[in-house]
Order: C-alpha cells, then sequence, then structure tokens
C-alpha cells in the first residue's frame, strides 16, 4: 500500500512562531500524501480568560459548555486553522481546512455523563471518518487540515480532543495506506521526568501504560494522547511516534507499540 503520514500538532507549537515554521517546512518536506490535525487549546484558553471566562479540564479534556464551544468554533475552526493553511499554501503544499462537519468528514456524539458525575458537555466522541472524501482529497493532491470539531449530523457542533481526531482519521485511512502516525508538540517524547530529556522512554506498550499511569509517571493531557496511540495501533496503523515538533522524520521519540 501507498505510504501516508498523519501528523498531529499541539497548540503550544501553533503558538510558537519559531518551531511553528521549522515544523511546517518540515511537514511540506514528507514525501507523499500527508494529513495535519491540530490543536489549539492554549490559544482558546486565553481567549476564555479575555472574555472572562473559567477553562476547566478533567484529565486532559475541556469541558466545554456553549460558551466555551463558541470560544472552540472560532479558535480552532478559525483564526489557527487557516492561519495553517495559508502557512502551508506558502511551503509549496496545497492544503485544505476542515472541521468535521465539513464534507461530513467527521461525525461524533456527544460524550455521555460519566458514571462519577462529570458532564463534559459539548464534547464529542468520534463515530465515523469519511474516508472516500479524505481519500479524493488525498489523490487529488489536496492536504487536508484538520480541526478539533465535529458534528452530530443533526446541526450540533462538537468539541473533539484532536488526538483523538488524528488516531480516527489514521485508523480509517489504515485500510487503504500504510500509515505512519506522528504525534508532534514541545518535548522529545514521553520522559520519565519532563525536566530530563535523558529520561526518555523510547518505546510503550499497552502494559506499560498502565503501569506508567499507575505510578503517576503519564499523566494529564499524556494519558488520553497514548490512549489514542495504543487504540491506532491496535487497529492496524502501521507506526505511532510521539516527538518533538522538530523531529518529524520519525527517526526520533517515543514508538508506541500493541
Amino acid at each position: 500500500m501507498e505510504s501516508i503520514y498523519i501528523v498531529k500538532v499541539g497548540g503550544a507549537i501553533v503558538e510558537d512562531e519559531r518551531r511553528l515554521g521549522r515544523l511546517l517546512r518540515d511537514f511540506a518536506a514528507l514525501p507523499g500524501r500527508k494529513v495535519l490535525v491540530h490543536g489549539g487549546g492554549r490559544s482558546a484558553t486565553r481567549l476564555a480568560q479575555r472574555l472572562g471566562m473559567e477553562s476547566r479540564m478533567v484529565n486532559g479534556r475541556r469541558i466545554t459548555d456553549e460558551a466555551m464551544l463558541q470560544v472552540a468554533a472560532m479558535v480552532y475552526g478559525g483564526l489557527v486553522n487557516k492561519r495553517l493553511v495559508a502557512r502551508l499554501q506558502a511551503e509549496g503544499v496545497n492544503a485544505m481546512g476542515l472541521t468535521g462537519a465539513d464534507g461530513n468528514v467527521v461525525r461524533a456524539r456527544r460524550r455521555p455523563v460519566t458514571a462519577d458525575g462529570t458532564d463534559f458537555g459539548f464534547v464529542g466522541d468520534v463515530e465515523q471518518v469519511d474516508v472516500r472524501l479524505l481519500s479524493t482529497l488525498l489523490e487529488a493532491g489536496v492536504t487536508p487540515v484538520m480541526a478539533p470539531l465535529t458534528h452530530d449530523g443533526r446541526g450540533q457542533l462538537l468539541n473533539t480532543n484532536a488526538d483523538t481526531i488524528a488516531s480516527e482519521t489514521a485508523k480509517a485511512l489504515a485500510h487503504r495506506y500504510d500509515v505512519t502516525l506522528l504525534y508532534c508538540f514541545e518535548q522529545p517524547g514521553v520522559m520519565r521526568r519532563p525536566d530530563d530529556e535523558s529520561s526518555l522512554i523510547p518505546v510503550i506498550t499497552a502494559a506499560d501504560f498502565e503501569r506508567l499511569v499507575a505510578d503517576g509517571t503519564i499523566s494529564g493531557g499524556m494519558i488520553p494522547k497514548l490512549e489514542n496511540a495504543l487504540q491506532a495501533v491496535a487497529a492496524g496503523v502501521r507506526q505511532v511516534i510521539v516527538t518533538r515538533a522538530d523531529a518529524i522524520d520519525g527517526r526520533h521519540g517515543t514508538v508506541v507499540k500493541a
């Protein structure tokens, strides 16, 4: 099968002009077809603060009420997404920005209230990714730039974790392509000690993940990131790597294995 790269870039990189520029140049240089999935949570949090709104997180996942959904739509589907599209055009990549509602590319259902009573609000859990549409765009030489917004098919936008969108997109495309999924952020990978790059964990399996969560080594937003990575590997994605934004050649970072 033909190879394809799916690169997810976090909000901290999106907001760092130097690191973002390097990542987009490296992304443009990747051979073959590719997809960029982006976050933008820090930008959303900052705008919410300017509007006098409190951002609430549970296990690395944002609680999204109606007001926060409006902020997410403006930031993710607007400013961040279109800025990335414009920057990629300047790098010679014919990019097209998409939310899940565009072309019905990612449909989701609203997350139910959890057993402990946590209501995440307008947060979506992905139900399906339209492989046909993405494949049509990719075969036409268009690079999708996917924002972390989905819809429920009944007119409701939903805020959806960007790591999840990257994982679900990778899983869907794995039926047609040989997929490498790269989670890129500000650290060189998953580390035992956040401030010590020598503590990089080169490989993480499902058993490793459970143990490292239990002892507190993996916490916060890294938990859903690795949950999504493990699900992608289990579903047939050839390779999943958690790495720094300046290392998207896949030669460095933490390799996630089933």
